[in-house]
């Protein structure tokens, strides 16, 4: 087992998180507060874009191939190096859904 430092970039806050640890659960353990819903990696709530390092989240079934690779979902990544996370930075499919919703209502008020 294997202890990684995750940074929180623009927070000041960092953790020490096992390679067998969820980032989630050490988040929670810790006291930092990080978004969450599912917590069964569908929901994307937890996402945070990787600024530098590496996960592994072979559950993180809500993020594409490609948006795993820039994304993680907390509540499925554990990391495998040293971490620097965005976090409430969500994969563009995300980002696109919630500017045509929002186009819908504004439409329906229409």
């Amino acid at each position: 087992m294997t202890d990684y430092t995750v940074e929180f970039v623009g927070t000041g806050e960092s953790i020490e998180v096992s390679d067998k640890q969820t980032i989630l659960k050490a988040c929670i353990e810790e006291g930092i507060a990080q978004e969450y819903s599912c917590r069964v990696g569908m929901c994307l709530a937890c996402s945070a874009e990787i600024v530098d390092g590496d996960v592994t989240q072979p559950a993180a079934r809500g993020l594409t191939e490609e948006e795993a690779e820039n994304y993680a979902l907390t509540c499925m990544a554990r990391p495998q190096s040293d971490l620097k996370l965005d976090r409430g930075k969500y994969p563009p499919s995300i980002e696109a859904d919630a500017e045509a919703m929002d186009e819908s209502a504004a439409a329906a008020d229409d």
